[in-house]
């Protein structure tokens, strides 16, 4: 047996949270929306493809938000994306801690944290 990769990453947000996820990962961040498979839909959330992964944004009842644990997304175009965020008022954080490897840290609408990583 071996684990042969990630297939998907989730994120909770709270109820309601489908119109900012669109916004912030689909529009923002230019991610594809997936469409959910019908047994999953009522539960809530969305779905977006992040290259050949997915990450899943899900309904969490007793929602926090995640701040040490979290996704980290490998991007072309960083500099492109960070004037873009920073144009629509997303706050980042720069962290120059590892030499040669430029890469920030934003917050999704709920306050989960995201990295982003220059490819």
């Amino acid at each position: 047996m071996v684990l042969a990769g990630i297939d998907h990453v989730q994120l909770a947000a709270p109820a309601g949270c489908e119109d900012s996820a669109r916004r912030f990962f689909g529009d923002l961040l230019g991610l594809e929306e997936l469409e959910k498979p019908e047994p999953l839909r009522s539960r809530g959330g969305v779905w977006f493809r992040v290259g050949a992964q997915q990450l899943h944004v899900g309904v969490e009842p007793d929602f926090a938000p995640a701040h040490k644990a979290h996704p980290a997304f490998s991007v072309s175009g960083y500099e492109e994306l960070q004037n873009r965020l920073r144009a629509a008022g997303v706050t980042m954080t720069d962290d120059s801690s590892i030499p040669g490897l430029r890469r920030c840290y934003v917050a999704d609408p709920w306050g989960n944290t995201i990295e982003l990583v220059e490819a």
